[in-house]
């Protein structure tokens, strides 16, 4: 599994992150998107046309509609590298989860011993 850079690029760009998150409550056209994201169509077009390049996006045609659905692959991809990452932040917030107990537990074990 190799993630290429491009991936994370592509989602660096605020727009295309709220395009992303529209398109996740289900599939829409450019217009809706347009009223959504508050931005002219040419814009919108543009970021889904890079997304859709870059594998995030689907678009698939209704008479004279687009209809642009989020494709969950290139998402699997970059949770499947994360992954790797996800026990690293796992094993300091259960150590970070110990310490708090233990400061916790220390002011009750002091009362106890009075």
């Amino acid at each position: 599994m190799f993630m290429h850079i491009d991936s994370f690029q592509v989602l660096a760009d605020p727009t295309r992150r709220h395009v992303v998150d529209a398109l996740s409550r289900g599939e829409r056209q450019v217009n809706d998107l347009v009223a959504e994201i508050g931005i002219h169509q040419s814009g919108v077009s543009r970021h889904l046309r890079i997304l859709n390049e870059a594998g995030f996006v689907s678009v698939r045609a209704d008479g004279q509609r687009r209809l642009y659905a989020l494709k969950p692959d290139r998402f699997r991809e970059i949770d499947d590298w994360l992954a790797k990452y996800r026990s690293l932040w796992e094993a300091r917030l259960d150590r970070f989860g110990a310490a708090l107990e233990a400061r916790r537990q220390k002011p009750e074990q002091t009362k106890e011993k009075e």
